[in-house]
């Protein structure tokens, strides 16, 4: 069962292929944090493609299904964003972008042709990506004396928690990784520390 700070999504960049009656649909699975980064990756693709004739997308933030972005670009509602956006649900990830780039091939594909053909090239760049379960998390920064240290240190490895940045000297400083789940218990772990400071980083 996954927790409620736990989601799934990408690690890298993938590509996938879909061919009917002529038309080519281009499939790229980008893994993003923001909604500026799925701009930039779009922006990236329209300068590739500039001749390709739509440049269809969805994407999702988060574990709240009422955040996503997902755009036709062209073509009848609802038969490219929403397939595409529909099959991000169906996988189950998120924190991912997929655009299709299609080239088109002369033929029409009706309404059922459309739908089908965005479905499945996203499944085609999904299948050829690396899928990996991730947890939402908040960085904490901890300011403490170095007499102090033990007690800090017992905190990190006990809750397991991930150090990005630290610095030890008489007055020492710790970034570290809490995941979502845990901040209670671990503000009230650092709390019975005396002279230990935390503050959330923005």
């Amino acid at each position: 069962m996954l927790f409620e700070d736990t989601y799934q999504t990408i690690t890298a960049a993938t590509e996938g292929l879909f061919k009917d009656k002529g038309s080519r649909f281009l499939s790229f699975a980008f893994p993003i944090f923001s909604d500026n980064d799925a701009k930039i990756y779009l922006t990236e693709l329209r300068e590739l493609h500039p001749k390709a004739v739509h440049h269809c997308y969805a994407y999702r933030l988060g574990t709240d299904r009422m955040s996503y972005r997902m755009s036709d670009d062209g073509e009848p509602s609802g038969t490219a964003g929403r397939p595409i956006l529909n099959t991000l649900y169906s996988k189950n990830v998120t924190n991912i972008l997929v655009v299709v780039v299609r080239y088109f091939g002369g033929t029409l594909l009706g309404v059922p042709g459309l739908i089908n053909a965005y479905k499945l090239a996203t499944e085609g760049a999904l299948e050829n990506a690396e899928i990996v379960t991730r947890h939402f998390f908040s960085v904490y920064n901890l300011s403490f004396s170095y007499i102090q240290m033990n007690d800090v240190m017992r905190i990190v490895k006990e809750m397991e928690l991930p150090v990005s940045e630290q610095v030890f000297e008489m007055e020492c400083q710790m970034n570290v990784e809490v995941r979502t789940t845990l901040t209670e218990r671990f503000i009230d772990r650092c709390e019975k520390v005396e002279g230990l400071v935390v503050s959330l980083q923005s």
